[in-house]
């Protein structure tokens, strides 16, 4: 995924070239946008393996605001230059001062995995299952998951339909034991490491915690590994 911390910086140095020279009506501000959000990628376009594109909405018709000689556009707090978001321009030199927001669609194409068809949920996901193609990494909030070994042998969380791009929240780790499975646990401490078993209270992944009740009653949590031995550390 993108640095959006670089993207913000970024954009609040060239935030400080407001547009300066003659007034500028109300039509001439979504152009004013455009060219500064250009200007914003392009810069960007160096550090990331993506093909940025920018389309700059409308305001609302029933505004009426006043021509200013300096308009400076700025990215608002909370908003990233990704997918649905907004821009803002405000009045620094005009009769009256104003402040306005203009919606703005920002895509990031790049490669992905694309689903070559239906997959049912719970299915374990193969190579055959998805084709490498060129998507919108900002359709949507979930990351893609551009490489295959992050989803290849990886379960599908929910029913996925052909034409998808393959996201982080589509897949999630095989369960290798079930709630009430006993499995090996590997205790370690300070110095020591005790093997010894216990009852899963949960259903495990590799890379999950879950809880295991241990043959004394006593409950500890612990980390699932390739193996389906579950290691917790004292």
């Amino acid at each position: 995924m993108p640095s959006f911390p670089f993207i913000r910086s970024l954009a609040a140095a060239l935030g400080c070239m407001a547009l300066a020279g003659p007034a500028l009506a109300q039509d001439d501000l979504g152009s004013v946008g455009q060219r500064w959000l250009n200007d914003v990628l392009q810069a960007q376009s160096a550090t990331l393996p993506l093909r940025m594109e920018v389309s700059v909405g409308a305001l609302d018709p029933r505004l009426r605001l006043a021509p200013c000689n300096h308009v400076e556009p700025y990215l608002p707090t909370g908003a990233r230059l990704w997918g649905r978001t907004r821009l803002g321009l405000r009045c620094m030199d005009g009769a009256t001062r104003w402040n306005v927001f203009l919606p703005i669609t920002v895509k990031a194409f790049g490669p992905a995995w694309v689903l070559a068809g239906n997959v049912a949920s719970g299915a374990v996901l193969t190579e055959q299952d998805a084709v490498e193609a060129e998507v919108d990494w900002a359709a949507e909030t979930a990351p893609v998951v551009a490489n295959p070994q992050a989803w290849v042998g990886q379960v599908a969380a929910r029913h996925l339909v052909a034409g998808q791009a393959l996201r982080q929240n589509m897949v999630r780790p095989p369960e290798v034991f079930r709630a009430g499975t006993s499995v090996r646990v590997v205790v370690q401490g300070p110095g020591y490491s005790v093997t010894s078993s216990g009852q899963a209270m949960s259903a495990g992944a590799v890379g999950q915690n879950v809880r295991i009740r241990m043959a004394n009653g006593r409950v500890i949590a612990g980390i699932v590994s390739d193996d389906g031995t579950v290691e917790a550390t004292l």
